[in-house]
C-alpha cells in the first residue's frame, strides 16, 4: 500500500514569495534608477543673424581746390576731394607755430604763462608785415603780455606780427623756429607739410589737405589751442579788441579752428564742428583750400559739413528679448536664448556688421539665467558683446516622465 507524502505549504510558498520579492526588487530599482539618471544637456541650435543695413556717404565738396574732412574716432570716414598735392596753406601755418610754441613753452588749461615783453626786434615785425598787406595788431613800446594772450592775438586776429614774436620769444631767431618746427613735424607724421616760417606770409609753407586734418585734430588735443580757436572775441591789452577772423565760429556746429588767406593759396580754413549724434559728441574736422573768396568758401564749407553729419547713424544690433537660439528637451520643451539688452552703435557711412553666438550646455534653467553670449563685430568698432538669457524656464519634466520614457533624457 503506497503512501502520498505531502509537503508542508510553507515549503510550496517560499519560491513564489522569493520571486515576487525580487521582482519587486528590481521593480523598485527601475523605477529609483529610471528618476535619478541624470539629463544630458538639451540640444541647442542658432538662429540666423540678419544684420543691419547702411547707406554710402554722398557729401557735399566743392568743384576747387583740396578738400579733406574725417569724422574723429571714425578712420574709414577720411573722404577727399581735389588735388592732393601740397598747397600753399598761408595763415593755417599758425596753428603749427601755436602747436610747436606750446611744446618748448607747455601752457596748462586755465594758465596765463610766463610774461612776454616784446622787444624791439619784435616790434619792428609790425612795420615789415605791414608792407607786404599782412594782417597785423597794435604792439606799442612797453607792451608785456603772457604768453596765452599773445596765442590769442595770433590765432584769433591772425595777426603776423605776434606770430612772429611768439617765435623769436620761444626760440630766439627764425632759423631755431624752422629747425623746431621740421622736427615737430617730423614727430607728429606730419610728411607732407613744410613751414618756412611761423606767419604763412610765405607762399613755401605748404600742406596737403589730408595733412591738415590730422594738424587740425593734433590741436583740438591741445586744450589751449582749443580753448583759443574757440573764442568769438577779447580785449586784450595794448591790442585792443580781438575778433575772430572765423565767421563760421558758432555756426552749424562750428568750433574754430584757422582761417587763411594770400594770393597763392586763395581762401583756406582749416575747420572742426561738434555734433550730438546718437547720445554721444561727434567731432568732423576737415580742410578746404583753394576757394575764391571766405564768404563763398564758408558756404561750401556749411554745406559739407551738413552732409558729413547726416551721414551719422545708429545702428540697432539687437533689440532686448531678440531670439539667437533655441535649447529643445527629450520631453519636448523648448525655450529661447534671447538678448538680455538692447545694444546700438553709432557709425558713420557704410557698415558691415556680423555676429557670432555662443550657447552654453545647460539642462534645466529659469527664466533669465544666463546661458550665453552674441558677439557683434563692426566695422570701424570695438566689438561689442551681448548677454543671452533663457526667455523661459526648462523645468524638469517630472518622476512620471522618467518613468514612463526609459533613460531617453540620459
Amino acid at each position: 500500500m503506497s503512501r502520498v507524502v505531502r509537503r508542508p505549504r510553507s515549503a510550496v510558498r517560499r519560491p513564489v514569495t522569493v520571486s515576487v520579492v525580487a521582482v519587486l526588487v528590481l521593480a523598485v530599482g527601475y523605477l529609483v534608477a529610471a528618476a535619478v539618471v541624470p539629463f544630458a544637456p538639451a540640444s541647442a541650435s542658432t538662429t540666423t543673424y540678419s544684420a543691419p543695413t547702411s547707406s554710402v556717404p554722398d557729401l557735399t565738396f566743392p568743384g576747387y581746390g583740396a578738400t579733406a574732412v574725417e569724422a574723429t574716432d571714425f578712420p574709414e570716414s577720411l573722404r577727399t576731394s581735389g588735388d592732393t598735392k601740397p598747397r600753399s596753406i598761408a595763415s593755417i601755418s599758425k596753428v603749427v607755430t601755436a602747436l610747436v610754441v606750446l611744446d618748448a613753452k607747455p601752457l596748462e588749461q586755465g594758465e596765463s604763462g610766463p610774461t612776454i615783453t616784446f622787444s624791439p626786434g619784435m616790434q619792428a615785425l609790425y612795420a615789415k608785415y605791414l608792407a607786404v598787406n599782412g594782417e597785423v595788431a597794435p604792439m606799442p613800446a612797453g607792451l608785456r603780455l603772457s604768453e596765452y594772450q599773445t596765442l590769442q592775438v595770433m590765432l584769433m586776429k591772425s595777426a603776423n606780427n605776434y606770430a612772429g614774436a611768439l617765435a623769436l620769444w620761444a626760440f630766439g631767431s627764425m632759423d631755431a623756429y624752422r629747425s623746431a618746427a621740421d622736427t615737430w613735424l617730423d614727430e607728429h607724421g606730419l610728411d607732407h607739410t613744410t613751414i618756412h616760417e611761423p606767419t604763412g606770409l610765405d607762399a613755401g609753407n605748404t600742406s596737403t589737405a589730408t595733412d591738415l586734418v590730422m594738424l587740425g585734430q593734433l590741436a583740438l588735443a591741445d586744450p589751449v589751442v582749443k580753448e583759443v580757436v574757440g573764442t568769438k572775441q577779447v580785449t586784450v591789452p595794448g591790442a585792443g579788441e580781438i575778433e575772430n577772423s572765423n565767421k563760421l565760429l558758432g555756426l552749424d556746429g562750428v568750433e574754430g579752428i584757422k582761417t587763411g588767406t594770400l594770393d597763392e593759396a586763395g581762401a583756406c580754413l582749416l575747420f572742426a564742428a561738434t555734433y550730438e549724434r546718437g547720445g554721444r559728441q561727434v567731432t568732423v574736422v576737415g580742410a578746404m583750400l583753394g576757394g575764391v573768396d571766405h564768404e563763398s568758401l564758408d558756404d561750401d564749407v556749411q554745406r559739407l559739413l551738413r552732409s558729413v553729419a547726416d551721414n551719422f547713424q545708429v545702428v540697432t544690433l539687437t533689440h532686448a528679448g531678440q531670439t539667437f537660439g533655441t535649447f529643445s528637451t527629450p520631453w519636448q520643451d523648448e525655450a529661447d536664448a534671447v538678448s538680455g539688452r538692447a545694444a546700438e552703435v553709432l557709425v558713420w557711412g557704410r557698415t558691415t556688421v556680423s555676429a557670432s553666438t555662443h550657447l552654453d550646455r545647460i539642462t534645466l534653467g529659469t527664466k533669465g539665467e544666463r546661458v550665453g553670449r552674441v558677439r557683434f563685430t563692426i566695422t570701424d568698432h570695438d566689438a561689442v558683446t551681448v548677454p543671452l538669457v533663457l526667455e523661459r524656464s526648462i523645468d524638469d519634466p517630472g518622476v512620471w516622465w522618467r518613468w514612463t520614457n526609459p533613460f531617453q533624457g540620459a
